[in-house]
């Protein structure tokens, strides 16, 4: 069974819009389509409406940065070809696109260890190394050492690529990949409490 892009967000309690950000970010398989309509299959909306929430507690932080982005499109930036995520785009390219310039504490984002990426609630990527920052004259901010621990190819199944060789990020990629991690803000960077005690 197909659904529509509309049916598929009622399906999942989301923005039309929102739902369309996975479709534009290329991380549902399977999509055909009917004249201008894109159809989804039914068991890949299920496979994300029933997929768990990001295990913050098992992080060492109290609070963490949440990266919250849209569809990769092109960037007019001479450092980087792209702003955004998409599953297409190759590993050195999305660290590009999103490692920076963000509004942002860099302190508390570093403090934190680690900053998901998500896309319409789901963490497609993740990214460690955040100790160093450099500022713009716009007083945004960049992570020049940022590393790209993983990301998501497949958000239905989910399949995940890992790129670090680090032990830490590799398994800071496999907690938090294809997880639902819900965030408010009225910028790209959100901040949540883990409720980590220790």
């Amino acid at each position: 069974m197909l659904l529509t892009t509309g049916q598929a967000a009622d399906e999942l309690g989301c923005a039309i819009t929102t739902f369309r950000r996975l479709v534009r970010a290329r991380l549902l398989p399977g999509l055909s389509r009917r004249g201008v309509r894109v159809m989804i299959p039914l068991d890949t909306v299920q496979a994300l409406a029933t997929r768990r929430r990001a295990p913050l507690e098992q992080l060492d932080a109290t609070e963490i940065a949440v990266l919250r982005v849209d569809a990769a499109r092109p960037a007019p930036e001479p450092d980087r070809p792209w702003i955004g995520f998409a599953a297409t785009l190759t590993p050195d390219d999305l660290l590009k696109a999103l490692r920076g310039w963000w509004r942002c504490d860099p302190v508390s984002v570093a403090a934190g260890g680690v900053l998901p990426v998500t896309l319409s609630g789901y963490v497609v990527a993740v990214l460690t190394g955040l100790q160093a920052w450099e500022k713009s004259s716009t007083g945004r901010h960049t992570f020049s050492q940022a590393r790209l621990a993983g990301y998501v190819t497949d958000l239905a199944a989910p399949r995940i690529t890992l790129t670090s060789r680090t032990d830490g990020d590799q398994h800071l990629a496999e907690l938090l990949l294809g997880t639902r991690l819900p965030s408010d803000s009225g910028g790209a960077i959100a901040y949540i409490t883990t409720h980590t005690t220790g």
